[in-house]
């Protein structure tokens, strides 16, 4: 059964004020180990999060509000992304691999090697327009068998990866991150996101049409722990997870407020057919909020 707390934003900017939602947050699930990756189907009204270290993925429901196992085991997997054609793309940590569940059911791996050497364990993951696959890959899957297999990096670095959709080869866009986690375009897929857990910033790049990186600069920095997943809303400010909630930038790097939540927050996502439906992996649940403002509405 659900449960319900006190919805707290704080603010830090007056760009923030009126900012908000439903009063109570809605605490959809509990009892997981470590919840990530969240991810809506709007088709089916259902939403997905990884307990990574219980090796499951989950579903909720949302006409029902039922929680039910989707895939066990399932590779130890952390983050997700629905592509253009509605299919789900994991990051596979135990399996050291990006794969892609077709509608059949049938799981198609999209990169598992770069330069011939096994990828650390992949992390997070967005599409863009044309078709093509982002995603970070630092070594937490591989540094205990708490969220995947120990094992030695082959690579002996950790990077941030494209896959070409025609010819699906993995590029390394960019080689200079300690632990890059999570990731998000801009509206226009111009700039991209990313998330540096260990030195506790988000860095933002400009994107060349061939997928090419500049850029670079840091963009904002925690006061809370370390950032984890990354967001967008519609007003092109950027929602980033950490430990003490959930922070929001302006577009100009300025931090404007937090959503408070009691748990440590690992990654978010927009999601409802307004994309008014603020969904977040927290520690060991899943929390909700119905807020006033909308996620970012992607080309397709």
């Amino acid at each position: 059964m659900s449960e319900f707390i006190e919805a707290r934003f704080e603010v830090l900017d007056e760009r923030f004020s009126g900012v908000g939602g439903d009063g109570l947050v809605e605490r959809l699930h509990s009892g997981c180990r470590w919840t990530e990756g969240p991810v809506y189907f709007a088709a089916g009204r259902y939403l997905l999060f990884s307990d990574i270290p219980n090796d499951r993925l989950l579903r909720w429901d949302e006409t029902t509000g039922v929680v039910g196992v989707f895939r066990a085991p399932a590779g130890y997997t952390n983050g997700h992304t629905v592509d253009r054609q509605g299919r789900l793309v994991s990051c596979e940590q135990g399996h050291r691999r990006v794969t892609r569940t077709e509608h059949d059911g049938s799981v198609v791996v999209l990169a598992d090697r770069w330069n011939g050497k096994r990828l650390n364990s992949p992390n997070d993951v967005v599409e863009r327009a044309d078709g093509s696959v982002w995603f970070t890959d630092p070594s937490y899957g591989i540094d205990s068998d708490y969220e995947g297999h120990r094992a030695e990096t082959e690579i002996g670095a950790c990077h941030v990866y494209r896959v070409d959709p025609a010819t699906g080869d993995v590029r390394a866009v960019a080689q200079d991150f300690d632990r890059p986690n999570g990731l998000a375009f801009s509206a226009d897929e111009r700039r991209l996101y990313v998330a540096d857990t260990r030195r506790k910033h988000i860095r933002l790049f400009d994107v060349a049409d061939d997928g090419a990186l500049s850029g670079g600069e840091v963009f904002a920095t925690c006061d809370a722990g370390s950032f984890d997943g990354v967001r967008l809303d519609a007003l092109g400010r950027v929602w980033a997870a950490a430990h003490d909630g959930v922070h929001c930038f302006d577009a100009d790097g300025t931090p404007l407020g937090k959503l408070l939540l009691p748990e440590v927050v690992s990654n978010l996502v927009f999601g409802g057919p307004k994309r008014n439906h603020l969904f977040m992996t927290a520690s060991s649940s899943v929390y909700a909020l119905r807020v006033n403002f909308n996620g970012v509405a992607y080309p397709r």
